[in-house]
């Protein structure tokens, strides 16, 4: 199943990687340095974060940020996290970087490849890793990329979304319709049809991923139309989801990140969670041991990475006639979890829509 994701990835030749990098303007930062400071500051083992998505998101990129800066407590080793916007400027960012000799590059997202690709062989020595990224063919040594099967835990959201409803209609609101996300859209489709044959679903997508307006803009649609649970993919849009979920009674939301559940503690009832943390923290420290091997690894469930989690936020402020239904269901969605794991059961990967 991997594999095929691999392969549908490249054969569709766009992604919501490459998406977001389409999506900026031209404009560049790069911290509040100059590239001769960061040049200066890779010396002695620096370990860098170049990140394409600003931070301040409540998700991927605060949560990198975080497990950097705890894992270089833990290690004792200097780091830098850089914000680069433009793409004319990653080629020169990362060969400063790698020439002053910074022992681990880490960036984000499919945009950064072609650069890494051009620069990781010259330099053997930095060791380098992307944050969601397609395989390389052939391999790099010194070049990892990782992916995630998200479409996995959207399984388990939409088999949650249709247990939980009360009126039979579900919501979908992703970014772009790109393939990873119409791959969820399927996947979640697939697993409410499972369990009520009479649910309906209704996908739609922002148009972008960095919009809080549009997001709430659709969910209110939504939930004005009785959709009671809407499961989000799209990265700074989903607060204007949140928000629009705080609106009124009833109305649940399934997203992405931990931080979250402060925007919606009554709302975010659960999260197919993807942890760019934890899965930079485990490649952060892979990378500064002997068990780097460059190369590319899918990530799944049951990594500590992909989950389909209860919030504990919610099971305290939700509404105590769902919080009780949850919780009634929870084991048929613990036991579905260990199916797809197992490989006993194997939600659909298909991009298409």
């Amino acid at each position: 199943m991997t594999k095929t994701t691999d392969r549908e990835h490249q054969k569709d030749g766009v992604s919501r990687r490459s998406f977001l990098h389409n999506s900026f303007g031209a404009a560049t930062l790069v911290g509040a340095f100059s590239l001769p400071q960061i040049a200066a500051a890779a010396e002695g083992g620096l370990v860098a974060l170049v990140h394409t998505q600003a931070a301040g998101d409540n998700g991927p990129i605060d949560s990198m940020v975080s497990a950097l800066k705890k894992l270089s407590a833990e290690k004792k080793f200097p780091i830098r996290t850089i914000y680069a916007q433009d793409a004319a400027t990653y080629g020169t960012i990362f060969k400063s970087l790698a020439d002053a000799g910074a022992a681990v590059i880490a960036a984000t997202f499919n945009e950064v490849a072609e650069p890494i690709k051009a620069l990781a062989p010259q330099y053997p020595k930095t060791k380098w890793i992307q944050i969601f990224g397609d395989p390389i063919n052939p391999p790099i040594p010194n070049f990892e990329t990782v992916s995630y099967d998200y479409y996995l835990g959207c399984y388990l959201s939409g088999l949650f979304a249709a247990k939980m409803s009360k009126n039979g209609k579900i919501g979908y609101i992703g970014g772009v319709s790109l393939p990873p996300l119409n791959a969820d859209v399927n996947s979640l489709k697939a697993a409410i049809a499972s369990v009520n044959a009479k649910a309906t679903f209704t996908p739609a997508f922002a148009g972008s991923f960095q919009d809080p307006a549009k997001g709430h803009e659709i969910a209110s649609q939504m939930y004005q139309s009785g959709v009671d649970y809407i499961q989000t993919d799209s990265a700074a849009t989903d607060t204007g989801i949140i928000q629009a979920a705080n609106e009124g009674d009833g109305r649940m939301v399934s997203a992405i990140s931990p931080a979250q559940y402060k925007i919606g503690p009554k709302t975010v009832a659960a999260l197919v969670a993807l942890d760019f943390g934890q899965s930079l923290y485990n490649e952060l420290s892979k990378a500064l041991g002997p068990e780097f091997k460059g190369g590319h690894l899918a990530t799944g469930l049951g990594t500590g990475v992909i989950d389909f989690v209860l919030s504990p936020v919610w099971q305290e402020q939700g509404p105590k006639d769902l919080v009780e239904k949850a919780k009634s269901v929870w084991p048929e969605i613990e036991k579905a979890k260990a199916d797809i794991i197992s490989g006993a059961l194997k939600p659909p990967f298909d991009t298409k829509l």
